[in-house]
């Protein structure tokens, strides 16, 4: 779901779930440690990560598309009452016109700034040697040259609340891992989401493993990390939109309910291809890309010529065995529940209990 419909709680204090589910830096929530799909890039000075609204961002896209042609019922209604059926007019329904085709732009206006003619994808960097977190969030249409677009910062301390993020929807509970700034009487400022989403408690044993993966990154760098499940791509091709569109609908769905979904399927390929084409890439501000130089010679700099990226090349090469399936690796030293999804039910419980 795209953070956007989601709570913000904006100057109001951080959700009581969200303080009581809080994410240190400083020592592991749970025993594994893996990478769920959320990786655009990495080396020895930082590693760019995707938020949730990328991977999802079709349905909303052809959602947005829908109400958009959905103002034109104003309009429609207006000609049958005032040309097609003139006996029909009145005042009542003139003001029900307005009052549809208004609702649609509103929800064209709200949700689509940034689907269309905004940012292709919205990176977040982790980097090691700023302790910070470099959120893009939005383009800049008129940047000065050197300012790019907009960013926000998160610094990677102790006293930065990180938190699991619960949301009821229509479509069941939701998490996000979610960083809160707050003012001087602890209401909430700023706030953003990292990472995938994860749909169900059944998936928070991987949203821990997730943030372990980030920690284990900024605390000790890329030595010893297990791969990504996959490098995203930063350019996408329609092939990738096709399986961004696939995959929406679960990695291991069966091919039947694929095959049923396929013209759907395809309506998101198409929506995801035009939104794509009216945006363009992110634009780091020249301040970050000058502490964000690559050295020629890192040897933990991926993806690299040979490695797979996106969905496709990555699949084909596991096919291959020239990438790791499921790599993922195990916190030195813990202490506590060695099964992740057993861990991770008693961590949604008592959270402060189960960290070690």
């Amino acid at each position: 779901m795209d953070e956007r419909v989601m709570k913000k709680c904006i100057g109001k204090p951080v959700p009581e779930w969200d303080l009581a589910h809080r994410l240190p830096i400083n020592r592991s929530v749970g025993p594994d440690v893996q990478d769920f799909g959320s990786t655009f890039c990495i080396n020895t000075t930082f590693m760019d990560v995707i938020e949730p609204s990328f991977l999802e961002k079709q349905w909303f896209i052809t959602g947005i598309i829908f109400a958009f042609v959905c103002i034109g019922i104003g309009p429609y209604v207006y000609w049958l009452t005032h040309i097609r059926y003139s006996d029909a007019a009145d005042s009542l329904g003139d003001v029900f016109a307005v009052c549809i085709s208004l609702g649609f732009s509103f929800l064209v206006w709200k949700f689509g700034r940034g689907l269309f003619f905004g940012l292709r994808y919205r990176p977040i960097r982790f980097h090691r040697e700023a302790r910070k977190l470099f959120a893009i969030r939005a383009r800049r249409f008129f940047a000065k040259p050197g300012e790019g677009d907009v960013i926000w910062e998160a610094p990677w301390t102790e006293d930065s609340i990180f938190c699991l993020h619960r949301e009821d929807t229509s479509f069941g509970t939701i998490f996000h891992i979610r960083h809160y700034t707050v003012d001087d009487h602890g209401n909430v400022t700023r706030v953003f989401s990292i990472g995938r989403e994860w749909t169900g408690k059944r998936q928070v044993e991987m949203a821990l493993a997730q943030w372990n993966y980030w920690c284990a990154y900024m605390n000790d760098g890329p030595n010893g990390l297990p791969k990504p499940m996959l490098f995203h791509t930063q350019r996408e091709t329609p092939r990738e939109s096709f399986l961004f569109s696939l995959y929406g609908f679960g990695m291991r769905a069966p091919v039947f309910i694929r095959l049923l979904m396929m013209p759907l399927i395809l309506v998101f390929t198409v929506m995801r291809i035009v939104a794509n084409a009216t945006c363009r890439d992110p634009v780091w501000p020249a301040t970050i890309k000058h502490i964000s130089l690559i050295a020629p010679d890192d040897l933990y700099a991926e993806p690299r010529s040979g490695t797979p990226v996106g969905w496709g090349d990555t699949v084909l090469a596991q096919q291959r065995g020239e990438y790791p399936n499921d790599p993922k690796a195990r916190v030195e030293g813990w202490t506590g529940e060695t099964d992740g999804r057993m861990h991770a039910a008693a961590w949604l419980d008592k959270p402060a209990a189960r960290a070690t």
